[in-house]
């Protein structure tokens, strides 16, 4: 008999919250900071579940902004999306796009992006494709660096995740990429901008 895998359901799409167009359908994504992509996986630990909230740029699959809450609740997503925005250009103009999860659509993360002038952009009908590069991500953390397995303690996977983030970034190479790390991408496309 074939085990059924448990999971734990991370979004809620079933709410009375505005929702958007898929923007990324229509867009030709050249450039980093042009599209980011969000999205929230779980952890398992021996005190419970922890939720790691990613922000990751669509062009360069560099995580821009990363947290790891105790809930579901919007505050974590909220909290990712301000480290991303911290490395943003003022009057720089993206399009933000995630899945319909209530975090998403609530109102203090809209505003978030509205006060910046970021264009809202949400999956429309096949979530997990229409956020591809975002649940790639999750795969990669989840299976090459070890996040599918159960923790001892919330703090330990604090503290692992910035590691992981940081070798993510800086050290794994990808196909997408000819074979360049999210930093490398992301750097010299900066860099040519700023010479």
């Amino acid at each position: 008999m074939k085990r059924k895998r448990c999971y734990k359901r991370t979004t809620y799409s079933r709410h009375g919250l505005r929702t958007y167009p898929n923007l990324l359908k229509i867009s030709e994504i050249d450039e980093p900071n042009q599209a980011w992509v969000s999205d929230i996986t779980y952890i398992r630990t021996n005190e419970g579940f922890v939720y790691l909230a990613l922000v990751t740029d669509r062009y360069s699959r560099k995580i821009v902004g990363y947290d790891v809450g105790d809930n579901l609740e919007a505050t974590g997503c909220m909290r990712a999306l301000k480290m991303a925005l911290k490395q943003l250009p003022k009057r720089h103009s993206l399009i933000h796009h995630s899945d319909r999860g209530s975090q998403y659509c609530c109102y203090d993360y809209i505003n978030m992006l509205r006060a910046r002038k970021i264009k809202i952009s949400m999956t429309e009908e096949n979530h997990c494709y229409e956020n591809s590069v975002a649940e790639r991500v999750n795969g990669i953390l989840k299976h090459e660096f070890y996040l599918k397995e159960t923790f001892q303690k919330k703090q330990q996977v604090r503290v692992i995740v910035k590691e992981i983030v940081h070798l993510y970034n800086n050290r794994r190479p990808h196909l997408a990429l000819n074979y360049a790390t999210p930093e490398q991408i992301h750097s010299k496309i900066k860099s040519l901008y700023c010479a």
